[in-house]
């Protein structure tokens, strides 16, 4: 079982999603509409950054910038 790892930058607006280790990014796509796809270096999707999100500050607080683990099935 992986884990899905998250990341909120309040001050860039940008929500970070990784399906794998981040550090095996060797390039980034654009989708549109804001999303960024990123990729290891057989082209394999291993996470997405959404920028532009922009979450009511009463949700928001400094223990929500952080990385977030949960656990998920591998579909493989």
């Amino acid at each position: 079982m992986s884990k899905i790892k998250m990341f909120y930058d309040s001050k860039g607006k940008t929500l970070s999603v990784w399906f794998d280790d981040p550090t095996k990014e060797t390039l980034s796509e654009e989708a549109g509409d804001g999303v960024i796809l990123s990729k290891d270096k057989t082209g394999k999707v291993i996470g997405f950054e959404k920028l532009y999100v922009d979450f009511p500050q009463k949700t928001v607080s400094r223990k929500s910038e952080k990385i977030l683990q949960f656990p998920v099935f591998n579909w493989q």
